[in-house]
């Protein structure tokens, strides 16, 4: 059975229809709308015991902790399930995953990100990770919402809306700011779904994610070395490639390195209307990580403020709180400034009530207007 699903993986990626339920149906003897296919199915090539809470409506986070243990994120936030992964079943489904998306995990290489019909997985195998385990699996709407529905569901959801709108119009260059679930990407996708249908985006990602509702669309992402450590394709080599490639709008997923010289440098060659994305705790936190970034680059504090400055028009930074994910500031350089900081734009703050916040205006949307004046989609 399992020499058959090899086969019908390689006539997949000949672009040939899989069908592994007939497969296992004929195996089996029995239809193929037996459930136990659909159960054969999951355990061979799909996410295992876990494909339940993948494909559950809300669910945006499936996690595995190192005793087997099974938490779930969602709309009703983090839960414990009553199911438990033993240690070797553990193991063996987040080895599976990795390698099914051509990827390598074993002890050589106990961490491994990967990309398996739309889901990201993260796993980590001991002794990083301690007594077991950890596998995080994190599951994509099954559509991703215009920006307009995004906003619909922020305190002053309009508001925010509209000049996020007006960013992707008049080719302002973002960066998206945020912890880590805070929903960057899903931000990132909503706004580049406003981008006009003649412009060619181009996504950058060490594991691609952003699927915007656009028409023209092309998708770049990172390479691990394979096991001779060999043949690693990284972020700044993606970066560079993709302004090779005519793009009207570059889009980099998340700068955390050496990269983010070469996104700052594609700012002020011209490519004006990019995205990218980086973890902060907030907007005036963004220019210390980015000085941070660039010295491992070789870039001195100067060098990155200098560039910064000239080429980052705004900064969007998300929360998730009790009201959801959702931003709550817009921050944009600050002209007056000898280096790199920022003038807070619109500043959301929340207030005593659950429902409670108001959205202030602040003394960078006039330095916004006036920077981004003659601006707008070609």
């Amino acid at each position: 059975m399992r020499r058959r699903v090899a086969e019908a993986r390689a006539a997949a990626a000949e672009g040939q229809e899989p069908a592994l339920a007939p497969l296992v149906a004929e195996a089996l003897g029995v239809p193929a709308t037996d459930p136990r296919v659909a159960a054969l199915v999951d355990e061979l090539d799909g996410f295992g015991p876990l494909a339940g809470w993948v494909r559950a409506p809300g669910v945006t986070d499936v996690l595995v902790d190192g005793s087997g243990a099974v938490w779930t994120d969602g709309a009703e936030g983090l839960l414990r399930r009553p199911q438990r992964l033993d240690p070797h079943a553990a193991q063996a489904l987040a080895v599976r995953l990795v390698h099914r998306a051509g990827r390598r995990l074993d002890a050589a290489v106990p961490l491994a990100d990967a990309r398996v019909d739309g889901v990201r997985v993260h796993a980590v195998l001991p002794p990083v990770s301690g007594d077991g385990t950890l596998l995080s699996l994190r599951i994509p709407a099954a559509r991703t919402p215009s920006l307009a529905e995004l906003a619909a569901g922020w305190p002053d959801g309009d508001l925010w809306g509209e000049a996020l709108e007006a960013l992707v119009r008049d080719r302002a260059s973002v960066l998206v700011s945020g912890a880590t679930g805070t929903g960057k990407t899903t931000l990132l996708a909503a706004a580049l779904g406003c981008v006009p249908g003649d412009e060619r985006i181009l996504t950058v990602e060490d594991t691609a994610e952003a699927a915007p509702e656009h028409p023209h669309v092309v998708a770049l992402q990172c390479r691990a070395a394979n096991a001779e450590g060999a043949g690693a394709v990284g972020l700044a080599e993606l970066i560079c490639h993709a302004l090779r490639m005519r793009p009207d709008r570059l889009v980099v997923g998340e700068c955390r390195g050496a990269e983010v010289a070469d996104f700052l440098t594609a700012l002020n060659t011209g490519h004006q209307g990019a995205w990218g994305t980086l973890h902060a705790n907030g907007a005036a936190d963004v220019p210390a990580r980015l000085t941070a970034m660039g010295s491992l680059a070789g870039w001195g504090p100067d060098t990155v403020a200098a560039q910064a400055r000239a080429g980052v028009d705004a900064v969007v930074h998300l929360v998730r709180d009790r009201h959801g994910r959702h931003p709550v500031e817009l921050a944009v350089p600050d002209p007056d400034a000898r280096g790199f900081a920022l003038l807070p734009a619109l500043t959301w703050t929340p207030g005593p009530g659950p429902g409670d916040g108001s959205t202030a205006e602040g003394p960078g949307l006039r330095a916004l207007a006036a920077r981004l004046a003659g601006r707008g989609s070609r």
